[in-house]
């Protein structure tokens, strides 16, 4: 069993997605973030189906560092009720686990 998490996120528009994406690595809190644009959602919110093209987010990190991750999305994320959904990775290629591991591990200030 790996340490690794996907964790998934929708936004409203590429703009949003990116800037996320890129401060999610640069923190270290994410080894790497997909983001997949257009898709089509269909939910319902407040009692009304609603229908809107987001950008959704594929986001590599460790469950160390998840609930930063979390916090993070939360701080940014222009929804009231940010879908924000981890799942664990089971497995996978070990050099791409590690790979996450190393790119998400916490600086340590000497």
């Amino acid at each position: 069993m790996s340490d690794a998490l996907l964790v998934l996120t929708n936004l409203p528009d590429l703009l949003v997605a990116e800037a996320l994406a890129r401060q999610l690595v640069e923190r270290k809190l994410a080894a790497c973030v997909n983001l997949l644009p257009v898709v089509q959602s269909v939910y319902r919110w407040q009692g009304v189906v609603e229908q809107a093209s987001e950008v959704a987010l594929l986001i590599k990190t460790s469950a160390a560092r998840y609930a930063e991750l979390e916090h993070a999305i939360k701080a940014v994320h222009p929804y009231a009720l940010p879908a924000i959904i981890a799942l664990p990775i089971v497995a996978g290629l070990p050099a791409y686990l590690d790979w996450i591991a190393a790119e998400t591990q916490k600086d340590v200030n000497v």
